[in-house]
């Protein structure tokens, strides 16, 4: 049986972190910002955990990665 190819748009959108976590960007971030609050925009920032129900296909995708 063939080996089973990483999912690219998968890569380019999630990563995993050391502990296996799926990591992910915040979405609303890329543009149309300046009507939103600080507040709003500063809780945005930075990669955050994907809910565990997700989290098993996305692993399936990433098949090139170790997990």
């Amino acid at each position: 049986m063939p080996k089973q190819k990483t999912h690219k748009g998968t890569k380019k959108r999630f990563r995993l972190s050391a502990n296996g976590k799926v990591m992910h960007r915040s979405a609303g971030t890329s543009h149309l910002a300046a009507r939103m609050s600080q507040k709003r925009k500063r809780n945005l920032r930075g990669t955050k955990a994907t809910a565990e129900c997700n989290a098993k296909g996305i692993k399936i995708a990433l098949a090139g990665n170790s997990y």
